[in-house]
């Protein structure tokens, strides 16, 4: 009788573990398709949104104003070498002062500044005052570096 038991036992829990394989495999071969479909929804929605390089903004707006990157890192008080990694290097990305500098240089519009720095992740904040400075300045037009620098100070805030 145990053998029977047994045997019908076996039986029972082959039948299981069977049905178990077929459904784990079934559940896998669906996850493989279901992360297939995913992934290119997720291809599909970075092409859609993807916004252009900050190093691409940056020459753009140079182009843009017909001024050439001396002048421009010159303007910005950044050095050669750090403007020389931004143009070689698509994925560097410079600190958000270097970037507000290299606006003020350009004498970009509140929208133009914001685009560029959005473009390495940046943005300006309307909770901090060394950002509210920046955007007054901006919007006043007061472009150079030492006169946004004094600004700065007179607040007690790191200069650009």
């Amino acid at each position: 009788m145990d053998d029977l038991l047994n045997e019908k036992i076996i039986g029972e829990l082959q039948k299981f573990i069977d049905h178990y394989f077929v459904l784990k495999t079934f559940n896998i071969s669906e996850d493989i398709a279901h992360e297939s479909m995913y992934n290119e929804e997720i291809i599909d929605f970075i092409e859609n949104k993807r916004k252009p390089s900050l190093q691409k903004l940056l020459f753009d707006f140079i182009d843009q104003k017909g001024a050439t990157d001396p002048e421009i890192y010159h303007k910005a008080g950044v050095d050669r070498k750090l403007f020389s990694k931004i143009r070689s290097n698509p994925s560097y990305r410079p600190r958000k002062n270097t970037i507000i500098s290299l606006a003020l240089a350009l004498e970009l519009e509140q929208e133009e500044t914001d685009t560029l720095l959005n473009s390495a992740g940046y943005t300006l904040s309307d909770s901090e005052t060394f950002d509210l400075i920046i955007q007054f300045c901006i919007k006043k037009k007061i472009y150079h570096i030492h006169d946004v620098n004094q600004a700065l100070e007179h607040y007690d805030l790191k200069p650009l």
